[in-house]
């Protein structure tokens, strides 16, 4: 294992932010990740989860905000529903510096808090 990144997001606080600033979802979520969580009722939540999963992978390659684009790291789901990573970009070499070959995810979110896991073998 090379590192472990977990976050955590209030996903009041990311409708606010959402609803506060327009062109928030554009900047942090690529057009996949924003069409499938503005299909649900109250996207919230899934865009809290997918937020969550993106600092998770910046914890497990030990940089901070800004080490990469938002769209390097992308949240998709395979037929069954599972969630996975797309990394490229300046996330990919840095995650390729480092000797990353997977990526495992978890996301899970209730009504108040969205949680990532992001595990970088």
């Amino acid at each position: 294992m090379i590192g472990i990144g977990v976050d955590l997001v209030d996903v009041d606080r990311m409708r606010a932010a959402l609803a506060r600033t327009p062109t928030l979802a554009g900047r942090l979520f690529t057009d996949a990740e924003r069409a499938y969580a503005e299909r649900a009722k109250d996207p919230a939540a899934r865009f809290a989860v997918r937020f969550a999963a993106k600092e998770a992978v910046m914890k497990a390659l030990g940089v901070g905000l800004g080490a990469f684009d938002w769209h390097d790291v992308e949240v998709v789901r395979a037929p069954s529903g599972a969630p996975s990573l797309r990394v490229t970009g300046r996330a990919l070499e840095i995650a390729s510096a480092t000797g990353v070959r997977e990526w495992k995810l978890t996301l899970t979110h209730t009504d108040d808090l969205a949680e990532a896991i992001a595990v970088a073998l």
